[in-house]
């Protein structure tokens, strides 16, 4: 009995001494990250305004950390490919993606077979902004208000076709609660990308849409679109004038919530090296300057960590999967 009991002893011994060694490493590494070039994976076309922002950002994480961080393109598959990429790459710091809430949150809901798993395989590093949307109809739609849109829709049942850029998109999501709430049986039409959209509401082929302020707000400053509100719980900095959703009595979780920009890095990342990448990219995106660029592309500067990101991401994760499940949204 008393081996039994010595041996179990040195046993723990000997295992708090490898989880102290491997912290201590750990600490090592952390200490002298980064040694080499940083990939920082895009799962977006170039020239999109996630690719802008992350060549924004790498550039000053660069300066930053003393290392280059090269912005890594690999879109395809609604950012699946790219995040897919890096949930698979060695939990070492030197490949982190930069993606939308789509590839980091809401395609685990939407897709039958996702090739990873963010809450298994990814760590959430850092919220960078949030992404409201602003509804806009076409001129011809007779109302100026959330409120009086809610009754346009319900007193013309079956007669509004909305857009969006995508199955299981913000704007899909939100329009199929609108039409479900309103009874107005409205017809979801599906675009391969904003651009497409705008163009035929701008026409009049469509009647409403939620949309970035970046594409939006042109059309809606020279009377081709007319904003109605925005997503989310505050009013846009670049659309200062038009009230958010929740302002006009719409207080449904599906109108408050928006989409959002962030990092995200392998599991089992060592926590130092976590914190330095939040601490980086923090800094950077605290320059007035970056602050302005992400202002104008029409994102809400967030102040995060990744403590407060995994807070965010608990709280939101089941809404969004209400709103998937709501709109009976579902893809291979």
């Amino acid at each position: 009995m008393n081996r039994s009991i010595s041996s179990r002893r040195a046993w723990l011994r000997a295992a708090a001494c490898t989880v102290a060694l491997c912290g201590s490493l750990a600490s090592v590494h952390a200490q002298t990250y980064p040694t080499k070039p940083i990939k920082l994976v895009v799962p977006f076309p170039a020239g999109g305004a996630t690719d802008v922002l992350a060549r924004v950002i790498g550039e000053k994480m660069a300066a930053s950390m003393g290392q280059p961080v090269i912005v890594d393109n690999r879109a395809g598959a609604a950012g699946i490919i790219g995040t897919d990429a890096v949930a698979k790459a060695a939990p070492d710091g030197y490949t982190i993606v930069l993606s939308l809430s789509n590839s980091l949150l809401t395609n685990q809901f939407l897709y039958e077979k996702l090739p990873y798993d963010p809450q298994r395989d990814l760590t959430m590093v850092y919220q960078i902004a949030a992404a409201p949307l602003v509804l806009v109809v076409h001129p011809s739609v007779p109302v100026k208000t959330a409120p009086e849109l809610l009754k346009y829709v319900s007193a013309n049942k079956g007669k509004v076709a909305y857009g969006s850029y995508g199955i299981g998109a913000y704007p899909h999501l939100a329009g199929a609660h609108m039409s479900l709430t309103q009874q107005a049986d409205m017809n979801h039409v599906a675009y391969k990308g904003e651009a497409p959209m705008i163009t035929d509401l701008i026409s009049g082929q469509i009647q409403m849409a939620f949309a970035s302020a970046l594409v939006a707000k042109p059309h809606i400053e020279a009377g081709k679109l007319r904003a109605i509100g925005v997503s989310g719980e505050r009013r846009m900095s670049v659309l200062p004038n038009v009230p958010t959703l929740a302002e006009q009595g719409l207080k449904d979780e599906a109108y408050r919530v928006t989409g959002w920009l962030a990092i995200a890095v392998p599991a089992k990342t060592p926590q130092p090296i976590v914190q330095r990448i939040a601490d980086e990219v923090r800094k950077a995106t605290q320059q007035p300057d970056v602050q302005t660029r992400i202002a104008a592309m029409g994102f809400e500067v967030k102040d995060s960590s990744p403590e407060a990101f995994a807070a965010a991401y608990k709280q939101e994760r089941p809404v969004w999967e209400r709103l998937i499940k709501q709109s009976g949204a579902k893809l291979e």
